[in-house]
């Protein structure tokens, strides 16, 4: 199979889809490689990198799509990539669908199949490609907030872990998942007062056994969210549901009632945000005020640091990757079913069902799979 890996196009975003080790991987196995010139520049690998790794350098974008069976990225399509998009070819990488209607649109009309990394599950029901960036985020949201909460960014003035005598800050993170946990990491690291809400009293305990009384945890509840955050400093929302748009568990209300220069992170943005006041920003412009409260809502957020977070991404995509080059995508979802749960555009239609009932788009089971013939 022909694999191309375009430069990813979003503001700042510098990571890329498969590292010239990756590449090389694929090669051994007698695949061909396209990437675009300077696609690897944001990880600090050059075109020749790529070269000795097997690959063929093509100069524009247009020329990777027009030549690839199957394109290999970081990001969500920008429209202009989803319109080189073209019947039988494949799209492998993140969409985040459920909260993007615009990206769905143009999706559908490419004709394309598309492949989301966020919804491919794991034999203990974990999200695996989604994992890596999930605690790239985590342990970012807490760097960024502590920044946000420094006077010169409009926050209150506050260092995270204080100093003897002075009480460090109230960190609130909501949702104790994988981003949830590495945030707890960072912010118990830095010395901060960090509370837990989840929902699951058995995350709960588990993330109480695994921090003992360096955290508070406790159930999420509007009343347990609304008391917390009003004295919170800093909030990070971590909340997912997988292949659906992010629940607004904070009100534009709640907002309202933290405290001034009070920071709010919002991890969930890339699928829609989990306050309600939360608007997707770039790392250009990462921040704006809503009723005094700072708000973070980079869409993408491990983009910042993309050296490490290509590589972790490509430890868990490359065999998947291998996997679509061996068999082509009909015969690995039927071969591989976790990672036909990540299936979630073919032929115009958005065939994932959490998906296509957050779009409020006609959902079609996918019968189209049981079609498919093992060679």
């Amino acid at each position: 199979m022909r694999i191309g890996v375009p430069k990813e196009i979003k503001v700042h975003e510098y990571r890329v889809g498969l590292v010239p080790a990756a590449v090389r991987e694929l090669v051994d196995a007698r695949h061909s490689v396209v990437v675009e010139t300077d696609a690897g520049l944001g990880i600090g690998a050059t075109d020749d990198d790529y070269e000795l790794a097997g690959a063929t350098i093509l100069p524009a974008a247009e020329n990777v799509f027009a030549r690839a069976d199957m394109i290999v990225k970081v990001k969500e399509p920008q429209p202009a990539e989803c319109a080189q998009l073209r019947p039988k070819q494949l799209l492998f990488t993140y969409l985040h669908l459920a909260a993007d209607p615009v990206q769905a649109r143009g999706l559908c009309d490419s004709g394309a199949t598309a492949i989301a990394y966020e919804t491919i599950t794991a034999d203990d029901g974990s999200l695996p490609l989604l994992t890596p960036m999930s605690q790239v985020a985590g342990r970012m949201s807490i760097q960024a907030g502590a920044a946000c909460l420094e006077k010169a960014a409009g926050g209150r003035g506050i260092l995270l872990g204080g100093i003897p005598g002075v009480n460090p800050a109230k960190v609130v993170i909501i949702g104790g998942g994988v981003a949830g946990t590495a945030a707890a990491e960072i912010a118990v690291g830095m010395q901060a007062d960090v509370t837990v809400l989840d929902i699951s009293l058995s995350r709960l305990a588990e993330l109480s056994d695994r921090f003992g009384n360096h955290i508070k945890t406790v159930y999420s509840t509007s009343e347990s969210l609304r008391t917390l955050t009003e004295d919170a400093d800093l909030v990070i929302g971590a909340v997912l549901i997988p292949g659906h748009a992010a629940p607004k568990v904070m009100t534009r209300e709640m907002i309202g009632n933290m405290k001034s220069g009070s920071v709010v992170v919002d991890i969930a943005i890339d699928q829609g945000g989990c306050f309600e006041t939360s608007v997707p920003t770039t790392h250009a412009e990462p921040t704006y005020v809503v009723d005094g409260v700072v708000h973070y809502c980079v869409a993408n957020m491990p983009g910042a640091v993309p050296l490490t977070s290509s590589i972790a991404l490509n430890c868990a995509t490359l065999p998947f990757v291998k996997q679509l080059a061996d068999l082509g995508w009909r015969q690995a979802i039927v071969a591989n079913p976790h990672l036909k749960n990540g299936l979630t555009v073919h032929a115009g239609k958005v065939v994932h069902e959490g998906v296509a009932a957050d779009l409020e788009r006609a959902y079609r089971d996918g019968s189209f799979a049981k079609r498919v013939r093992v060679v």
